[in-house]
């Protein structure tokens, strides 16, 4: 059999590329009732990755020890899920403060290929490799390949060199566990069933890839310390808005007013943790510094004694 047979094959016993049965007269339907099984379809999502948590939860336990030891996360993908994993680490540094270097996504094609199809960019396990190799992936790094399929030639190839440089390997597919075979640490399958539009994997897969995604760093930040109570201050104010809302931060945690938290911040040089605990605490910058490096990033620490009763 040849290769494109084989690959035909292996299409059609996927379940991402099957035909949905609630979609088969969506092209009569009118607008709303054509959103209408888009919307029924999507709430399907949110089920999927629910009952894929333990895993995820393996997986952020994994990048957290990963992060702990100086390693880094990358994600690999192509299309969609190339697009879905670069989106994600460029949203980590404004968001928690962390180095621009700590997650980074690849893509088949390169940075081409965020804007537009690098057509067959991803039909080289080799590519994959080679993206492994220019990003000096080392057994301290952790590798999570995303591909709705799971066959997807580039992320296999990126996921399979990793795993022979002794990185950690992740996998986010939305095809079923049963029909999964890469040696990974840990394999997260969404069963999101067929697509609306058949093989659109940019809807329900790229939708779920997303979810877990978010969950997967988010989670990692806030074991690190870059969340107090539900309240991210760790962030760069960067712009206007991410300094309004440092300043808002601030206030909610504090108590103080606008020009109050406004002020300790300029001492603070604009580090909303090292702000928030001269407040609660009642000590100055170098004060509040030394605590966050005693208490490893984490405010609620921090701002409390030895033992554990809130300084004020």
């Amino acid at each position: 059999m040849s290769k494109q047979r084989a690959l035909f094959e292996e299409l059609n016993t996927l379940t991402t590329e099957k035909r949905n049965p609630k979609s088969m007269e969506i092209d009569s339907k009118c607008t709303i009732d054509i959103i209408r099984i888009i919307n029924d379809e999507d709430k399907k999502v949110a089920f999927a990755v629910e009952q894929e948590l333990p895993y995820i939860a393996q997986a952020i336990d994994i990048v957290v020890q990963a992060f702990k030891e100086g390693g880094r996360l990358f994600y690999a993908g192509a299309g969609t899920s190339g697009r879905i994993g670069i989106q994600d680490a460029a949203e980590c540094p404004p968001t928690y403060g962390s180095n621009p270097r700590l997650i980074q996504g690849m893509i088949a094609g390169g940075k081409p290929a965020v804007f537009k199809a690098q057509e067959g960019a991803e039909d080289f396990e080799e590519n994959g490799e080679n993206d492994i190799v220019a990003h000096g992936i080392t057994s301290k790094d952790v590798v999570c390949g995303i591909a709705a399929s799971r066959r997807t030639p580039y992320v296999v190839g990126a996921v399979k060199k990793a795993k022979a440089l002794g990185a950690k390997t992740l996998f986010v597919t939305t095809n079923p566990r049963s029909e999964f075979n890469l040696d990974v640490d840990v394999a997260i399958c969404l069963e999101v069933g067929p697509e609306v539009v058949m093989g659109s994997t940019r809807m329900k897969s790229g939708t779920a890839q997303k979810l877990v995604l978010n969950m997967i760093t988010t989670a990692v930040m806030i074991k690190l310390g870059k969340v107090y109570e539900n309240m991210m201050v760790d962030l760069q104010m960067t712009n206007k808005k991410l300094e309004e809302r440092s300043k808002r931060i601030v206030m909610t945690i504090t108590g103080v007013d606008y020009s109050e938290a406004e002020r300790v911040l300029g001492e603070a040089g604009g580090h909303v943790k090292t702000a928030v605990v001269m407040i609660r605490a009642g000590v100055d910058r170098n004060e509040a510094r030394e605590r966050l490096e005693r208490a490893d990033g984490f405010v609620r620490h921090a701002i409390e004694d030895a033992s554990g009763v809130p300084l004020i």
